[in-house]
């Protein structure tokens, strides 16, 4: 049997798009984009760690601006800009602290 590949973290990006609604959506507040960066900074640092940077879809708070969470932590970060992606590799997946300033408080989930 073929081994399952495992990553050490493993990061959810919600690219979400709403229909008819005046409710925010990622998706729309640069989701792609966001998923790319991730992608191309993890690909260019070389980490000696098995991650992984996707997109989601609905991560159910998309009100706070465009999010993401990091497993195993289940850390969720909100108002992610493009500028952030590089503090959030060097904060969260490099020296194992969240990023602070952009986490949801646990009590919003």
């Amino acid at each position: 049997m073929e081994e399952i590949k495992k990553f050490d973290r493993h990061i959810f990006i919600c690219i979400n798009q709403r229909a008819g609604t005046d409710r925010a959506s990622c998706g729309e507040a640069h989701g792609m984009e966001l998923v790319a960066a991730f992608k191309k900074r993890l690909n260019d640092l070389k980490l000696p760690i098995k991650i992984r940077a996707q997109k989601a879809g609905c991560l159910d708070v998309c009100d706070y601006g465009p999010t993401l969470v990091i497993y195993p932590e289940g850390v969720f970060y909100v108002g992610v800009q493009l500028s952030d992606v590089d503090e959030l590799i060097e904060s969260h997946i490099v020296n194992n602290q969240p990023l602070e300033r952009l986490r949801l408080p646990s009590s919003k989930y």
